[in-house]
């Protein structure tokens, strides 16, 4: 009991320091342009479309446990009793099929958003979508029915309260481990490389011109959590200021017709610059920018300066109008809140892996830390020997 009470109130904790901070942050003066999501928050959004109650009820515990401690009781022996494979065994059973549930409704398109992967592994080279699996339920449903050997019970210290807490570590930092990566690498605002879907039998200007803005956003650099590194707090609009407008999708060509692209920064700390190399000079070439959609449709350049400063921009993604003036923005990357996320989970997911070997140490070899021998009942009684370990010398009950 005290375990949940003290998880929901971390839990609770965490996430309502956090959501102050994104209100902290966040700066509603366009819903299209200027949308929450840009921000790279996660809780507010999540509060919200759960709902406030919702949010905080699916971590606390049932009240039936805490008025009635009696259903840890055996009946066999009347007395206070926890059988933790059997606890493991139902925590397993649960969590997994939350997970399920999850990945049953949302990330196959049931109800929500489908998630998709670009080429996970670098092998396949094609976008693949990700499905829920059933592994997890069939290992809960294994350690509810079989109960474990004698002997590997007793190996493992299946019977020392401790034993629970050093696997449950592993649980633990293994989940911050990868949230701290898909919350990275796998940000909502770089899901997928949208132009497989856009660009899909049509021409770059018929796609563009059925993109709404909002999903244009999807391509800009700066709403990705990795750019600010880290220690940088601040809003966002005080970086690259308020946005205005979208400017449009440029394809850049040469004098012959040729499609030159330009690469976007990597998604790595965004603040590594990008070298350019050239063979001929952009003068020489007779480089020209259109754009498709957006505030500049169906408008060209072959000014060499205006092409370059496009081309710089370019680098960031989408190209957008921003007011710089209105919040003094300083053009400083700082880290979003998904960036504090990603630090969090992996600074104590590294904490909490040492503390999975110690309290594993500690069980596995608790004879050795207490100079006790566990197999010994009656001496870890206290007090039941005058002198430690000399059965010679038991205490006289009066």
């Amino acid at each position: 009991l005290v375990v949940h009470i003290v998880h929901t109130a971390l839990v609770a904790g965490w996430a309502g320091s956090i959501a102050l901070y994104e209100l902290a942050v966040f700066y509603p003066s366009d819903p299209v342009l200027n949308p929450m999501w840009r921000y790279c928050m996660f809780i507010i959004p999540f509060m919200t479309r759960l709902g406030i109650t919702n949010s905080w009820g699916g971590w606390s515990i049932t009240r039936g446990t805490i008025t009635n401690p009696e259903i840890f009781c055996d009946e066999r022996i009347g007395k206070p009793f926890l059988d933790l494979p059997k606890i493991f065994g139902i925590h397993l059973f649960l969590s997994e099929v939350a997970c399920f549930r999850f990945g049953a409704l949302h990330v196959t398109g049931l109800y929500g958003p489908r998630i998709w992967v670009s080429d996970p592994y670098k092998l396949t080279r094609k976008v693949q979508s990700i499905n829920p699996a059933t592994l997890g339920i069939l290992a809960g449903l294994f350690h509810l029915s079989v109960r474990p050997p004698q002997c590997l019970y007793k190996g493992l210290r299946m019977g020392n309260i401790e034993t629970v807490l050093f696997s449950s570590i592993v649980v633990v930092f293994f989940a911050a481990f990868v949230v701290a990566r898909t919350m990275w690498y796998g940000s909502a605002t770089t899901p997928i490389d949208n132009e497989r879907d856009w660009l899909k039998n049509q021409s770059l200007s018929e796609a563009w011109s059925k993109i709404p803005e909002k999903l244009a956003f999807y391509y800009y650099i700066g709403n990705n959590p990795a750019k600010g590194g880290l220690f940088r707090a601040g809003s966002m609009d005080n970086e690259d200021g308020i946005t205005i407008g979208w400017l449009g999708h440029p394809i850049f060509k040469d004098k012959e017709g040729r499609e030159l692209f330009v690469h976007r920064m990597p998604t790595f700390f965004k603040t590594f610059p990008v070298v350019f190399e050239f063979k001929y000079s952009v003068e020489q070439v007779g480089v020209t920018v259109e754009f498709y959609d957006g505030e500049l449709n169906g408008v060209s350049y072959s000014d060499p300066a205006t092409v370059k400063k496009y081309a710089r921009r370019a680098q960031l993604g989408e190209i957008f109008e921003l007011d710089h003036a209105t919040l003094k923005s300083d053009g400083v990357f700082r880290s979003s809140p998904r960036g504090w996320f990603t630090f969090e989970h992996a600074s104590f997911a590294l904490l909490f892996f040492f503390g999975h070997i110690w309290r594993g140490s500690r069980t596995l070899f608790i004879d050795v830390f207490v100079d006790i021998d566990p197999d010994l009942d009656a001496q870890v009684e206290f007090e039941a020997f005058q002198k430690l370990r000399d059965p010679t010398t038991r205490r006289q009950v009066v």
